[in-house]
């Protein structure tokens, strides 16, 4: 495995996560969404020029909405992972709510790329407490969803408890593979001005400086870890924005040890070097933080 492997990951979500997410009937905000018919080639243009396979996050609403789009990333080698229904927030349903969100989210991938997902993001990084046993339910290999680390892979516990006047108590390891994330390596708060959740406009500039920064530390510091970086293509699609991301992608390749993969090639590529016996024995039983026993 290289020193450090570099995931490109994009959300497409299209005009679902103003009508789920965001719950808009307005007909301006929802047509935000239309752009990612329009940016969505770009950036598969800038993956081909640069030889890199990348992880495409995509709602079934995005895929009845743009099938002819969804089969042009499978035919360019991209990988698909399940992004919900229409961009729900999990934590809002009930178990059968979010298990139908789930198998609607399948079906509308099914039908149109003739693929099923080994990987989820659920959308907006919302979980209820039972998400994570519906996805090893629904066999899923990995989520990348959760930020329980930066750099590093991790098994996900199920049944945490806690409350405000309680320790927190920690639950079960499970064979569930957690590629993590952070809103600091996400280009939505940075760029796309969203009322009651992100002001956006900032430079691209001082956005490539985070990115780089971050990237530049996991490359000295994280040996076999993975540098995780989630973008939209309606978002990072625009011009001024797709052009830095063009320069870190060169930056990145330039340095040792680095390689781009998908998540579902370096989650796989982990746990075969990685088993969750092998995990516990190492860390203990707190997936994603170190072991009491190792302090």
């Amino acid at each position: 495995m290289a020193n450090l492997t570099c995931c490109l990951t994009f959300d497409v979500d299209g005009m679902s996560s103003w009508i789920g997410s965001g719950r808009s009937n307005n007909p301006s905000a929802i047509s935000r969404g239309e752009f990612t018919a329009i940016a969505t080639p770009r950036v598969l243009a800038l993956l081909a020029k640069n030889d890199i396979a990348a992880s495409f996050c995509i709602p079934g609403h995005t895929a009845c909405a743009y099938p002819g789009l969804v089969r042009d990333i499978r035919d360019a080698g991209h990988e698909i992972v399940h992004h919900g229904w229409v961009h729900e927030n999990p934590a809002s349903l009930d178990a059968a709510g979010e298990r139908a969100a789930l198998q609607r989210g399948f079906d509308a991938l099914d039908r149109t790329a003739g693929v099923r997902p080994i990987g989820y993001r659920s959308p907006a990084w919302d979980f209820s407490a039972r998400t994570i046993d519906l996805l090893i339910e629904a066999g899923f290999a990995y989520d990348s969803s959760l930020m329980g680390n930066d750099f590093a892979a991790y098994y996900v516990r199920s049944g945490d408890r806690w409350s405000s006047d309680e320790p927190f108590q920690f639950g079960r390891v499970t064979d569930l593979v957690e590629l993590p994330v952070t809103w600091g390596l996400d280009d939505f708060p940075a760029f796309e001005f969203s009322p009651r959740f992100s002001e956006g406009y900032r430079a691209p500039s001082a956005v490539e400086e985070v990115w780089r920064g971050d990237f530049d530390y996991a490359q000295r510091h994280a040996d076999g870890g993975i540098f995780n970086l989630t973008l939209h293509p309606e978002v990072i699609g625009r011009g001024h924005r797709i052009s830095m991301l063009e320069r870190l992608i060169e930056h990145m390749r330039a340095q040792p040890g680095v390689r781009f993969a998908t998540m579902g090639d370096y989650a796989m590529q982990w746990k075969a070097r990685m088993p969750r016996e092998r995990w516990t024995t190492l860390h203990g039983d707190i997936a994603g933080t170190p072991s009491i026993r190792s302090l």
